[in-house]
C-alpha cells in the first residue's frame, strides 16, 4: 500500500483513506439512506453520459480554472460540506479550509463540524469560504449566524433545505455508528418550520448572497429564484436524505435551462471524478461539489490528503479537456454528450473499479 507521498491514482487514495478509518465511519462515508437506490441513481445519471470528443484543436494548452463569487478558482469544484469532518481526520473543518485555500477551491463549511465558523476562518483565512446552515433556531438565531460568518470573511451563506426530517442511514443504524453533534441535537422543528416566508425575510434582511442546498425540482428552483436568493445546489444530499430520488445530473439539464440565467447553479451528489465533473459543467453547472471526495482526502492524509486529492483530480480534468478538443471550460457543452449504457452497476465502487480488481 503507497504512502500518501507515493500515491499516483485516485485509485490509491481511496485504497488509503479505507485502511485508514474504522468500520463505521467507512460506511457513513459511502453509505446512503435505506435502499440507497438514490445514492446508486447519482452515480448511474453520470455514467450513462458518454463524452463526444472533437479532434485536430490546438489543445496544447488547456484551461480548467473558474470564477465564483469574484474570486478566480483553479478547478470548477468545491469541497462541499459535511458534518464531523473530524470523524476522518483530527483537524476537521480547519484542515479542510487550510487545503482548500492552499490548492485554490472554495470550501462550503457545515454547521456541524468542528472546530465552528471562526476558528476555520482563522486557520484559513485566504480561503474562499462558504458557510452552510441547518436551522436550528429562530430567525434572530439565523441572524447571530448570519452576522458572525459575515465578520469572519464567508463570501456566501448557503442554508441546506432537503433536510426537514432527518433519515434512516442503516449502515449508520447497523453499525451503531452515531456522529458527535446528533448527540446532543436540538432545535430540529425550525428547520421543519423552514419555508419560503423564511427564505424572503432572509433575503431582505441580509446583504450576504444566500444559497438553498438541496434542490431537486423546477418547481423550487423557480421558486427560490423568484424569492431573491442569489444561487441554488442542485442537491439530494448525495443520497442521504430521502430514498428514490432522481440522480442529480438528471435533473440539472431543466433546472438550468429554466433558471440559469438568473441564478448560479452548484450541483453536488456521486462525482469523484475529473470526467464527472466535465459533464456538470458541460450541463450549465458552474460548480461541482466534492463530498465524499473531501472525506477521502482526509482520511487518507488530513489536509495534505485533500490537496493530493485535487491535484489528481485536475491532471484527470486537464486530461479530459485535452482529448475533447476543449481547451477552456467555457467550451464545453450539451454537444460534447450523448446518452449511453452503463458498463458496470452504479455506485461508489463504479467509479474506482480497479480497487474491486486487487490492485
Amino acid at each position: 500500500m503507497a504512502a500518501l507521498d507515493e500515491v499516483t491514482t485516485l485509485h490509491e487514495l481511496v485504497q488509503l483513506a479505507r485502511r485508514r478509518l474504522a468500520r463505521g465511519a467507512w460506511d457513513y462515508l459511502v453509505g446512503g439512506t435505506e435502499t440507497e437506490t438514490t445514492l446508486a441513481r447519482n452515480r448511474l445519471a453520470i455514467e450513462r453520459l458518454a463524452l463526444r470528443p472533437r479532434v485536430c484543436v490546438d489543445v496544447r494548452r488547456v484551461d480548467p480554472s473558474s470564477e465564483l463569487f469574484g474570486r478566480r478558482i483553479r478547478l470548477p469544484v468545491f469541497l462541499a460540506p459535511i458534518g464531523s469532518l473530524e470523524t476522518f481526520h483530527p483537524s476537521g473543518g480547519a484542515g479542510a479550509a487550510r487545503a482548500a485555500g492552499r490548492f485554490g477551491v472554495p470550501l462550503m463549511l457545515s454547521s456541524v463540524c468542528a472546530p465552528g465558523l471562526k476558528a476555520v476562518a482563522e486557520a484559513a483565512p485566504e480561503a474562499l469560504r462558504i458557510f452552510q446552515l441547518y436551522v436550528r433556531g429562530d430567525e434572530g438565531w439565523i441572524a447571530e449566524v448570519v452576522a458572525r460568518a459575515e465578520a469572519a470573511g464567508y463570501a456566501a451563506f448557503a442554508i441546506t433545505v432537503d433536510t426537514a426530517w432527518y433519515s434512516r442511514r442503516e449502515r449508520d443504524l447497523l453499525n451503531r455508528f452515531e456522529k458527535p453533534w446528533r448527540q446532543n441535537v436540538g432545535g430540529t422543528d425550525f428547520q421543519k418550520g423552514f419555508d419560503w416566508y423564511a427564505v424572503a425575510r432572509f433575503v431582505a434582511r441580509h446583504r450576504i448572497p444566500l444559497l438553498l442546498k438541496g434542490i431537486m425540482t423546477v418547481e423550487d428552483a423557480r421558486l427560490a429564484v423568484d424569492h431573491g436568493v442569489e444561487g441554488i445546489v442542485v442537491s439530494n444530499h448525495g443520497g442521504r436524505q430521502l430514498d428514490h430520488v432522481q440522480g442529480t445530473l438528471d435533473v440539472l439539464p431543466e433546472i438550468v435551462e429554466t433558471v440559469g440565467d438568473r441564478c448560479l447553479v452548484l450541483v453536488d451528489g456521486g462525482f469523484c471524478r475529473g470526467t464527472d465533473v466535465l459533464k456538470a459543467i458541460a450541463l450549465g453547472a458552474k460548480a461541482v461539489g466534492l463530498g465524499r471526495m473531501l472525506a477521502i482526502g482526509m482520511a487518507a492524509g488530513g489536509p495534505e490528503g485533500v490537496v493530493k486529492m485535487l491535484e489528481l483530480l485536475e491532471d484527470e480534468i486537464a486530461i479530459a479537456l485535452g482529448l475533447l478538443g476543449a481547451p477552456r471550460l467555457q467550451d464545453l457543452g450539451p454537444q460534447h454528450l450523448t446518452r449511453a449504457e452503463p458498463v458496470r452497476p452504479p455506485g461508489f465502487w463504479s467509479a474506482f473499479p480497479l480497487v474491486a480488481e486487487g490492485y
